[in-house]
Order: C-alpha cells, then sequence, then structure tokens
C-alpha cells in the first residue's frame, strides 16, 4: 500500500510517499527557512501563505521521486494536530480534497505520534528498524518537549512535559539574543564543538512545588544565558554590536556560551528520562523531533551502554512527510480511516503542563 503524506504543520511544506507503512519511495521537504531568517523565528502568516503557493508543486515532486502515477496512491494523510493553525489548514485541506477527488482513505495525524515513528522508516534499499513496545519515547522540537510511555503506534501516557518553553524554542531564542544565526538549534550545535561546555555554569530548574519529577522547564536557563549578555563586553568578533555592557564588562567566546548552554539544556532533558528509566524500568528510548538531531544528545545517550537508544536518521528528525504516511498505514492497517470532517487544532492539551 503506498501513501501519500502531507506535512504542514509549521514552516516546512513536505510531502513524501511510504509504502507498506516501512519503505521511503520519495520525500520532499520544501524549507521555508530563508523567509523567516530576517525574523529569526517563524511567522505564522508568512508560513500558511508559502505552503499555498508551494504545496501543488511539492506533492507533485513527491509523486514523481517516487517513480509512480497518482492513480497509483492508495491513501492521503496529513498532520491535523498540533502546529500552527493556519499552516495545518493548508496541508489538511489539500489532503482531503484529495482523497474526495480519488474516492481513496483519508487520515488525519498527531504531529508528536508520527516524529515518534520516524525511527520505523527506512529508505530505498535500507531496513526499516523493528522496534518493540513498550518503549520511553523523547519527544523534542521548537514546540514540544516531552517524555512518555509508548504502548502502541497511537498510545502514549505522557509522563512529562515542559511547564513553560520548549527545548528547540529556548535554543533559537539564545541564539536570536546573542545573533549566532538562524535556526537556532543547527546555529549552536555547530558552534558548541569549539566551544568549553564548562566555561559558565548555568544552573538546572527546580520544580520543587506538586508532582513534576519528570516534568521539564526551559524559560529560566534561556533567561540567565540572556542575561549573561549584560555581563560582557562584545568585540567586534561577537554579536550585539561592539557595545560595552556595565563597569565590570569583558570579552567572551561566543563557542564557550553556545556549549555550556547545550550542556545545560540536555542536562535538563536527560535527568527527567533517566528518572523515567529508574521508575518505569524501561531501557528502550525512542527519539524523535528536530531536537533529535542534537549531536551532543545523541552522544550523550550512546554513553549509557545500559540503554537501548533508537534516533531517526538526520533528515527524518524534522518535519516530514514520510513520517505522517508511515504513521498513517498503522491505521490503513487496522481498518480505520478519518473523516473529511476532520478539522486541525493547535493544541493537544495533555502535551504541555501547568505548574505548580
Amino acid at each position: 500500500m503506498k501513501v501519500l503524506g502531507i506535512e504542514t504543520s509549521c514552516d516546512e511544506c513536505t510531502a513524501a510517499i511510504v509504502e507498506d507503512g516501512k519503505l521511503i519511495l520519495s520525500n520532499v521537504v520544501a524549507t521555508q527557512i530563508p523567509f523567516h531568517a530576517a525574523y529569526n523565528g517563524v511567522v505564522p502568516e508568512i508560513a500558511s501563505r508559502m505552503h499555498t503557493e508551494w504545496i501543488n508543486r511539492v506533492v507533485g515532486e513527491a509523486i514523481a521521486k517516487a517513480e509512480i502515477e497518482v492513480s497509483d496512491i492508495d491513501a492521503v494523510a496529513a498532520t491535523a494536530h498540533p502546529g500552527l493553525l493556519g499552516s495545518l489548514l493548508v496541508g489538511l485541506s489539500f489532503a482531503k480534497a484529495f482523497s474526495w477527488a480519488r474516492n481513496i482513505p483519508f487520515i488525519a495525524v498527531d504531529h508528536m505520534l508520527a516524529h515518534l515513528y520516524a525511527p520505523r522508516l527506512a529508505c530505498k534499499n535500507g531496513e526499516a528498524p523493528e522496534i518493540a513496545y513498550p518503549f520511553l519515547g523523547l519527544l523534542v522540537s521548537g514546540g514540544h518537549s516531552i517524555i512518555c510511555r509508548a504502548d502502541d503506534f497511537d498510545k502514549i501516557t505522557v509522563l512529562g512535559a515542559t511547564i513553560d518553553d520548549a527545548v528547540g524554542e529556548a535554543f533559537d531564542k539564545v541564539s536570536k539574543h546573542y545573533g549566532f544565526g538562524y535556526p537556532g538549534g543547527a546555529v549552536i550545535d555547530n558552534l558548541a564543538k569549539i566551544g568549553n561546555s564548562d566555561a559558565y555554569n548555568f544552573s538546572l530548574p527546580n520544580l520543587h512545588k506538586g508532582d513534576h519529577r519528570y516534568d521539564l522547564s526551559y524559560s529560566g536557563l534561556k533567561t540567565a544565558v540572556i542575561n549573561q549578555l549584560d555581563k560582557f563586553y562584545v568585540g567586534s568578533s561577537g554579536a550585539g554590536g561592539g557595545k560595552s555592557r556595565g563597569n565590570n564588562a569583558c570579552e567572551y567566546n561566543p563557542a564557550d556560551i553556545a556549549a555550556s548552554f547545550q550542556k545545560t539544556a540536555v542536562e535538563i532533558l536527560l535527568r527527567s528520562l533517566f528518572r523515567a528509566v529508574e521508575d518505569t524500568g524501561l531501557k528502550r528510548i525512542v527519539a524523535g523531533g528536530g531536537v533529535a538531531a542534537n549531536s551532543y544528545l545523541r552522544e550523550t545517550l550512546a554513553k549509557r551502554q545500559d540503554l537501548n537508544c533508537v534516533f531517526p536518521p538526520l533528515e527524518l528528525c524534522g518535519d516530514n512527510g514520510a513520517m505522517v504516511a508511515g504513521l498513517a498505514y498503522q491505521y490503513l492497517a487496522r481498518g480505520e480511516q478519518s473523516s473529511l470532517r476532520a478539522t486541525a487544532s493547535a493544541r493537544v492539551k495533555s502535551f504541555k503542563r501547568l505548574y505548580p
């Protein structure tokens, strides 16, 4: 069975063809980064407008690269939630129209469940890994930071989530304030490789009120790193326009800031994740989302020889249509499909926690 998957939850306009929920025949990703870079973040109105302009071409390219005909597509799927509402509606509306016109099944999928499915996919001439349930899921992106227990492809129990900012959002905002570049995740990851991660000691959050053993918080870390800029004199090689900031200001190394921030950001994730490992006894961890591409996170988890950590290929960490098509196949195999009345929603309540 060949499924067309469409993903437009944020600023990537993507479409893919996946066969039998495993084999990627094509995966086209049209990035909008150049259109948002000037703002150091995604502008929702620009994102939805670009999706509207690009979606037909991107789907056509995915079909052509898969070397199939439109008539060979057995079903179509699209992300319905969570994400930017305007962006979601573009992909969802296109998929529903495609389903109606071709008289084929339509599946509306959850964006985060799709990220959790991504490691199960294989490119041409590759093998799809078999990942047994249950396992712990680590879902980390610009909009979400979630630690969950997965008992099936569509059955997860959220153990912990962010009470404020997501980890990817913190990367972007720190990068913006220091003038490192956009998108912040990739820029800081690369910059940190030549920096000293022990140069600055940023504290981990203390969620001492209520039951937040697995929950996460990045607002405090983000604020601490940004406020650190006020203590520096920024030279011509750094960010900030070369202004002196205070009588006791000094020069700083941008790579050290990046490395120190990244180390603490990952430690926040792993502190809660390892608590979940200890409490549940589950040793298999499956990661997904854009921050799953972070090299320091991957290297740090690889040091835990007692754990079986599964990451998607780098090209499947970010938003992509293949993960949507792969997940949709599992619903179809179970005899389920979505109504054409299905609509988009920006949030999933359980994916974020309140404090205390």
